[in-house]
């Protein structure tokens, strides 16, 4: 049983609608009083949404108003005459429509995303999806169905999982949208993009991501929401969307746990 399904904390046989939302909601409240949550980054109890408080405290979650076409942070409210984008936004914008982050990637943030995606720890991925549910908010609300970024099934293999999946599929289940974790795929293996130049990371990805036909099927003419686990310099983003919009979809938004401060430059 998947930590997405809930275990078995999220079962109630026999109890159907309201009533078995209501008992559940009250079960979980009860255990957690007998037996309070632990932090995910710690052997602390909880203090909110499974961080221990030194770790939240310390995750600079990116909060309005930031650029609409990557989500990078505004230093200032500009008020209703500003420009919804950033500068490089708007001299060269990315090929998906509209980008939003949940958090900033950095020393803090960093440590539980590693962990997520190369340490099998799966546990995180339901943290991460109420991370991107409340800073994507603009975008779920217009969004048809949700696609995760694919892996190579050799990479899926070695890894076992896909972390964008992992995220995608609750994020799809609470928003009730259509997931879609077979529409795009990736059939080129490619190398890490750790370490790359911009430039080197757009050649990389450049034909790595085709959509099935299927695929076509369930995403012509909709609004999709990509879903990954960190921007960094818009690559493989920006791969995925030039094949799901060529392929029919109306238009392709984004939405990570986390960006770079700076997503034009690789991290430091």
């Amino acid at each position: 049983m998947s930590v997405q399904d809930g275990g078995w904390r999220g079962r109630l046989k026999g109890v159907g609608g309201p009533l078995a939302s209501g008992a559940r909601d009250a079960g979980r409240g009860l255990l957690d009083i007998l037996l309070p949550p632990l932090a995910h980054d710690s052997r602390e109890a909880a203090a909110s949404a499974g961080l221990s408080p030194d770790a939240w405290s310390r995750v600079a979650f990116l909060e309005a108003p930031v650029c609409d076409g990557c989500g990078a942070a505004f230093e200032c409210d500009g008020g209703d005459f500003a420009a919804d984008r950033c500068a490089a936004c708007i001299a060269s914008p990315y090929a998906f429509n509209r980008a939003r982050a949940a958090c900033v990637y950095d020393e803090a943030s960093r440590g539980i995303i590693l962990k997520f995606k190369h340490g099998d720890q799966q546990q995180f991925a339901p943290l991460f999806a109420r991370w991107i549910s409340r800073s994507a908010a603009p975008l779920i609300e217009t969004a048809d169905a949700v696609v995760p970024v694919p892996l190579h099934r050799a990479r899926l293999l070695s890894r076992r999982f896909n972390q964008a999946a992992e995220i995608a599929r609750p994020l799809a289940r609470a928003a009730r949208l259509d997931y879609l974790p077979d529409a795009l795929i990736r059939p080129m293996p490619t190398a890490s993009q750790g370490g790359k130049s911009a430039r080197g990371r757009r050649l990389n990805v450049k034909a790595a991501f085709a959509v099935t036909e299927a695929g076509r099927r369930r995403i012509k003419g909709r609004r999709l929401l990509l879903v990954d686990d960190v921007l960094t310099t818009g690559a493989t983003a920006e791969a995925c969307a030039r094949v799901l919009m060529e392929a029919g979809a109306r238009a392709v938004d984004l939405a990570v746990i986390a960006r770079v401060k700076n997503a034009r430059e690789p991290p430091k």
